[in-house]
């Protein structure tokens, strides 16, 4: 039984001196909201909430925590992450609908299962990996986050650190990208993956165009040509079109979403972000699905470093071909809470077998960075 004594929600901002672009818009600094609850028993867990847009995003969500979610936290116990999970979805399910902000309150509640999963592990004496069935706390890891203004020096870099692949924002100018395809191929080589993120970027004719362009690339996927909401017959013409793996998953909610995807034979790729929605014990149960489908379980994931860890956690969790995706630009929100997640052994993340996430993370280096 998990009771909740005390909730504290912390919001931190990074400047940033190379902004992160993406086709529709572009990320002047890396926020990060961190949610830790703290059970009747003294055991401490840490969560995250995606917040990178709007600007603003962060301290709305941190105000969201503190007036709806604080009060609905402390006021009953519960036998597991996945029930408060339920339990807070169904008390706010009116309020989306009435506010149109599903997306927000989904993104919180999984920041909070986040942090009860932390405590639940801590209770039980296992890292949340083994807790949900892993055999073993490694998984590969991928740079992501790569700008299309000279990516080369930073797709460098993540090679000679032992990254397993290089994920490259595309969607601004057809030649640009094809021109930083083919420099990033030629780092990649044969042993390193290469994959692209559209961003949602295109219309269908223009994806479908980009098609024979990025063909000769090898891309192991191409994630979002198109936006997550077209119709199902847009998707299934990319599908039968492409001449690589179509990747999505990062802007989808729900278990019956999730489910669609899952058994339509469009997505090779999906990539839930536990963030946004679900935390660990949905996500984990949708991965599974995934797996069981003959598709790719790849966490989506671009914040701070507790949603990092909880992102492992669940790859680690659920086993199959799967790999991290890992923001390779500089960011101490990331890297002052992973530990030695990163750097222990090139190419891959590793868990250990510490209870709960595995790490309780120092916020005295990032001190500068607190804004609410």
């Amino acid at each position: 039984m998990i009771k909740v004594s005390n909730l504290d929600v912390m919001v931190y901002r990074f400047p940033l001196t190379t902004p992160v672009q993406t086709s529709f818009g572009l990320m002047q600094d890396r926020p990060m909201v961190l949610v830790k609850l703290t059970s009747d028993e003294g055991i401490t867990g840490w969560g995250e909430i995606w917040c990178n847009f709007p600007n603003v995003g962060a301290e709305h969500r941190a105000h969201l925590v503190r007036s709806v979610f604080s009060p609905l936290v402390l006021s009953t116990a519960h036998e597991t992450p996945k029930s408060a999970f339920d339990f807070l979805t169904k008390a706010t399910w009116v309020l989306g609908l009435q506010t149109g902000e599903t997306g927000p309150l989904a993104q919180c509640i999984a920041g909070i299962e986040i942090a009860l999963s932390d405590i639940f592990g801590k209770q039980k004496g296992m890292p949340l990996w083994k807790l949900y069935g892993g055999k073993k706390g490694d998984v590969p890891v991928y740079a992501s986050g790569i700008n299309p203004t000279n990516p080369t020096k930073i797709a460098s870099t993540a090679v000679e650190l032992g990254y397993r692949g290089l994920k490259l924002k595309i969607g601004f100018d057809k030649k640009k990208d094809c021109e930083n395809l083919a420099a990033l191929r030629q780092i990649a080589g044969d042993e390193v993956r290469l994959m692209a993120d559209a961003n949602q970027a295109w219309e269908l004719d223009e994806a479908l165009i980009m098609f024979d362009a990025l063909a000769e690339f090898d891309l192991d996927w191409l994630e979002e040509p198109i936006a997550a909401d077209r119709p199902k017959q847009e998707w299934e013409n990319l599908k039968q079109t492409a001449p690589m793996p179509i990747a999505a998953g990062e802007n989808i909610q729900g278990e019956q979403e999730f489910a669609i995807v899952i058994n339509e034979n469009i997505l090779s790729v999906i990539q839930p972000d536990l963030a946004k929605w679900g935390g660990l014990s949905k996500t984990i149960q949708i991965a599974r699905s995934i797996i069981a489908s003959g598709k790719r379980y790849c966490p989506h994931y671009l914040g701070g470093g507790i949603g990092l860890i909880a992102s492992a956690h669940a790859l680690a969790a659920v086993g199959g071909d799967g790999i991290l995706e890992v923001d390779i630009n500089p960011n101490p929100l990331r890297t002052e809470l992973v530990g030695d997640m990163l750097t222990a052994t090139p190419g891959v993340a590793s868990l250990g077998p510490m209870p709960g996430l595995g790490y309780e993370p120092d916020l005295a280096p990032l001190k500068d960075y607190h804004v609410l």
